[in-house]
């Protein structure tokens, strides 16, 4: 099996332009729809956006390596890196901070250049404590040859399947000055084009014992933001990787297969991103309705201690809302949080649930139920 970092003109890849030219321009039309949307909010909730796709970005581009973040650790690192409010939010374990540092570093410093030390760093994020799971490996390196031949291998023990192998460590040194060099020329081709070609080439390379994967979509995620032009992130790549996982790693396996013409690899990439812009426009959905809501209670403002409260409900909130909930969340006693919730039933913010007694539970009004 000849992998393509062994032909003989790597990494000259190619790609056939006109058939990608349609793609590659709906895809960046559909990009500008969905920025203009976001421009058009207020800060406030753009800084939502920002977070929930955050969020799915870094949850996601772990779930892929099968590793499970929780959404609440990850949402609480973001929002206290980017000096938002963390009431009532987990901390977050030191391996989520570090994928969130990572993550945080590559979008809104898309504007700095890739260096094998800015990488090493990344790495070191990934693995606080110098292992993998059980097995100790070389952090904050490029690996070496004692680790053996870099694998990438499915099934059972003696029964192993080779997917691809990548480049001996002593090619280590040289495939990564060239690929930062590269990185950092001057803009040759369209910057979401740039994205799907770093992915491949990077994770080809694959340069560290373990976190490749989760690197190399963050190389992509950096040059989409230079795509963009800007340190907030609206949609998740990651996202709609995860939803498509095992065609995701049979792109990647026929393209480390095949010839350096990776247009079939582009045109994958460029299908994911349009089909993640989509969802997010689905999920922006959420973010209006909150713009809707406090719009519409604007004139008439709610208490702070209320306010935490609504802010919540419209997050990962789990059930109704019961007086012992508001009393929790907004850390008052029992009477403050009836007399609260009254106020909030009377101006038609807070919608009573047909069960009573002791079930009583209450939801948000949508936002048209809410008189102005």
């Amino acid at each position: 099996m000849t992998y393509i970092h062994e032909r003989s003109r790597w990494p000259e890849f190619s790609w056939d332009s006109e058939a990608l030219a349609g793609p590659l321009a709906a895809v960046r039309h559909r990009q500008g729809k969905h920025l203009g949307k976001m421009a058009a909010l207020g800060f406030e909730f753009r800084t939502e956006a920002n977070l929930v796709a955050l969020t799915d970005e870094v949850v996601n581009s772990s779930a892929i390596e099968g590793e499970n973040l929780d959404p609440g650790e990850v949402r609480s690192s973001i929002a206290r890196q980017l000096g938002l409010d963390v009431a009532g939010l987990p901390k977050p374990g030191r391996k989520v901070e570090g994928v969130v540092e990572m993550m945080l570093d590559a979008t809104r410093n898309f504007d700095r250049p890739l260096s094998a030390d800015r990488l090493f760093a990344w790495h070191a994020a990934l693995f606080p404590t110098g292992r993998s799971g059980m097995h100790r490996i070389t952090v904050g390196a490029w690996r070496t040859g004692q680790a053996g031949p870099m694998q990438v291998v499915s099934g059972q023990i003696g029964r192993e399947k080779v997917h691809f192998q990548a480049p001996k460590a002593e090619r280590l040194e040289d495939e990564m000055e060239h690929f930062f060099a590269w990185f950092a020329g001057p803009p040759e081709i369209d910057p979401v084009l740039k994205a799907a070609v770093a992915h491949l080439w990077f994770v080809t390379i694959h340069p560290f014992e373990d976190g490749n994967g989760r690197i190399a979509r963050a190389i992509a995620d950096m040059a989409l933001s230079q795509a963009d032009e800007t340190q907030d992130r609206f949609y998740s790549m990651s996202a709609a990787i995860e939803a498509e996982r095992r065609e995701y790693y049979f792109q990647l396996e026929s393209a480390q297969r095949g010839s350096l013409d990776i247009t079939a690899w582009i045109a994958w990439f460029l299908g994911c991103l349009d089909r993640a812009i989509r969802s997010a426009d689905e999920r922006l959905g959420s973010v209006l309705r909150k713009a809707r809501f406090w719009q519409r209670i604007q004139p008439r403002p709610v208490s702070e201690r209320q306010q935490r409260v609504i802010h919540r409900m419209f997050d990962d909130f789990k059930g109704h809302l019961t007086t012992s909930k508001y009393g929790k969340l907004a850390s008052c006693s029992t009477d403050t949080a009836l007399r609260d919730i009254h106020d909030l039933l009377k101006r038609g913010i807070l919608v009573k649930n047909s069960a009573g007694g002791r079930s009583t539970s209450y939801r948000l009004a949508e936002p048209d139920e809410v008189p102005g």
